[in-house]
Protein backbone atom coordinates (compact mmCIF):
# COMPACT_ATOMS: atom_id res chain seq x y z
CA UNK A 1 0.00 0.00 0.00
CA UNK A 2 0.67 3.56 -0.57
CA UNK A 3 0.98 5.52 3.03
CA UNK A 4 0.23 8.97 3.18
CA UNK A 5 1.38 11.43 6.25
CA UNK A 6 1.54 14.72 6.54
CA UNK A 7 2.92 17.95 9.13
CA UNK A 8 2.55 21.60 9.43
CA UNK A 9 5.23 23.44 6.96
CA UNK A 10 6.77 19.57 5.43
CA UNK A 11 3.85 19.06 2.74
CA UNK A 12 3.15 15.31 2.63
CA UNK A 13 5.26 12.55 3.09
CA UNK A 14 4.47 8.80 0.79
CA UNK A 15 5.92 5.72 1.39
CA UNK A 16 5.73 2.31 0.32
CA UNK A 17 4.64 -0.48 2.89
CA UNK A 18 3.90 -4.32 3.07
CA UNK A 19 0.66 -4.39 5.15
CA UNK A 20 -2.45 -6.94 7.03
CA UNK A 21 -5.80 -6.18 7.67
CA UNK A 22 -7.45 -7.84 10.06
CA UNK A 23 -11.14 -6.64 9.07
CA UNK A 24 -11.25 -3.21 10.33
CA UNK A 25 -7.75 -2.14 11.03
CA UNK A 26 -5.19 -1.60 8.46
CA UNK A 27 -1.22 -2.62 10.03
CA UNK A 28 1.79 -1.69 8.73
CA UNK A 29 5.73 -1.35 10.27
CA UNK A 30 8.60 1.34 9.65
CA UNK A 31 11.75 2.48 11.90
CA UNK A 32 10.16 4.16 14.62
CA UNK A 33 12.88 7.57 13.74
CA UNK A 34 10.89 7.77 10.02
CA UNK A 35 9.17 11.32 9.16
CA UNK A 36 6.71 8.81 8.97
CA UNK A 37 5.99 8.04 12.79
CA UNK A 38 7.28 11.57 13.69
CA UNK A 39 4.63 13.03 11.43
CA UNK A 40 1.46 10.37 12.79
CA UNK A 41 2.79 11.32 16.23
CA UNK A 42 2.53 15.13 15.66
CA UNK A 43 -1.04 14.77 13.15
CA UNK A 44 -2.26 11.38 13.51
CA UNK A 45 -3.71 10.93 10.72
CA UNK A 46 -2.95 8.99 7.41
CA UNK A 47 -4.27 8.88 3.75
CA UNK A 48 -3.70 4.78 2.15
CA UNK A 49 -3.97 4.01 -1.34
CA UNK A 50 -4.70 0.52 -2.56
CA UNK A 51 -4.68 -0.94 -5.75
CA UNK A 52 -3.83 0.70 -9.13
CA UNK A 53 -5.29 3.91 -10.96
CA UNK A 54 -7.72 1.27 -12.68
CA UNK A 55 -8.62 -0.03 -9.34
CA UNK A 56 -8.42 1.89 -6.35
CA UNK A 57 -9.49 2.19 -2.76
CA UNK A 58 -8.54 5.17 -0.74
CA UNK A 59 -8.54 5.06 2.61
CA UNK A 60 -8.53 7.88 5.78
CA UNK A 61 -7.40 6.64 8.96
CA UNK A 62 -6.51 7.42 12.61
CA UNK A 63 -3.16 6.44 13.12
CA UNK A 64 -1.24 5.66 15.93
CA UNK A 65 2.19 3.69 16.58
CA UNK A 66 2.27 0.45 18.12
CA UNK A 67 5.56 -0.76 20.07
CA UNK A 68 6.86 -3.89 18.90
CA UNK A 69 6.34 -5.68 22.45
CA UNK A 70 2.73 -4.32 22.71
CA UNK A 71 1.48 -5.48 19.09
CA UNK A 72 -1.07 -8.78 18.92
CA UNK A 73 0.79 -11.70 18.25
CA UNK A 74 -1.57 -13.49 15.50
CA UNK A 75 -1.02 -9.74 13.98
CA UNK A 76 3.05 -9.62 14.04
CA UNK A 77 2.70 -13.52 12.74
CA UNK A 78 0.67 -12.76 9.39
CA UNK A 79 3.37 -8.88 9.13
CA UNK A 80 6.13 -11.17 9.31
CA UNK A 81 4.76 -13.29 6.44
CA UNK A 82 4.79 -10.37 3.80
CA UNK A 83 7.03 -8.06 5.13
CA UNK A 84 10.49 -7.84 7.24
CA UNK A 85 9.72 -8.97 11.08
CA UNK A 86 9.97 -6.31 13.35
CA UNK A 87 10.47 -8.47 16.56
CA UNK A 88 13.67 -9.47 15.06
CA UNK A 89 15.34 -6.32 15.37
CA UNK A 90 16.17 -4.51 18.91
CA UNK A 91 13.56 -2.74 20.95
CA UNK A 92 12.96 0.53 19.75
CA UNK A 93 14.05 0.48 15.85
CA UNK A 94 10.85 -0.61 14.53
CA UNK A 95 6.96 0.55 15.32
CA UNK A 96 4.12 -1.31 14.39
CA UNK A 97 1.28 1.86 12.82
CA UNK A 98 -2.92 1.30 13.75
CA UNK A 99 -4.56 3.03 10.99
CA UNK A 100 -8.21 3.00 12.17
CA UNK A 101 -10.16 3.87 8.48
CA UNK A 102 -12.78 6.59 9.28
CA UNK A 103 -13.60 6.90 5.59
CA UNK A 104 -13.47 4.66 2.68
CA UNK A 105 -13.42 4.94 -1.16
CA UNK A 106 -13.95 2.89 -4.04
CA UNK A 107 -13.58 2.83 -7.71
CA UNK A 108 -12.37 1.81 -10.51
CA UNK A 109 -13.38 4.43 -13.34
CA UNK A 110 -15.23 7.79 -13.66
CA UNK A 111 -18.43 5.69 -14.08
CA UNK A 112 -18.20 4.68 -10.56
CA UNK A 113 -17.45 8.05 -8.84
CA UNK A 114 -20.91 8.67 -7.75
CA UNK A 115 -21.32 6.03 -4.56
CA UNK A 116 -17.29 5.96 -4.32
CA UNK A 117 -17.46 6.32 -0.54
CA UNK A 118 -18.32 3.24 0.99
CA UNK A 119 -17.42 4.04 4.88
CA UNK A 120 -17.90 7.81 6.40
CA UNK A 121 -17.33 8.24 10.23
CA UNK A 122 -16.13 4.90 10.77
CA UNK A 123 -19.39 3.29 9.78
CA UNK A 124 -19.67 1.25 6.48
CA UNK A 125 -22.68 2.81 4.10
CA UNK A 126 -24.86 1.96 1.29
CA UNK A 127 -23.96 2.40 -2.31
CA UNK A 128 -25.71 5.23 -2.61
CA UNK A 129 -23.90 7.77 -0.19
CA UNK A 130 -21.23 9.86 -2.15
Amino acid sequence: MWLATGSDGRGAHLIPVAYVWDGSVLYTATFASSRTVTNIKAHPRARVALGDTTDVVMIDAGASPVGVPDIGVEIAERYAKVSTDPRNYPEGRFVYLRLQPWRIQVWNGFHEFVGRTVMLDGRWLDSSVD
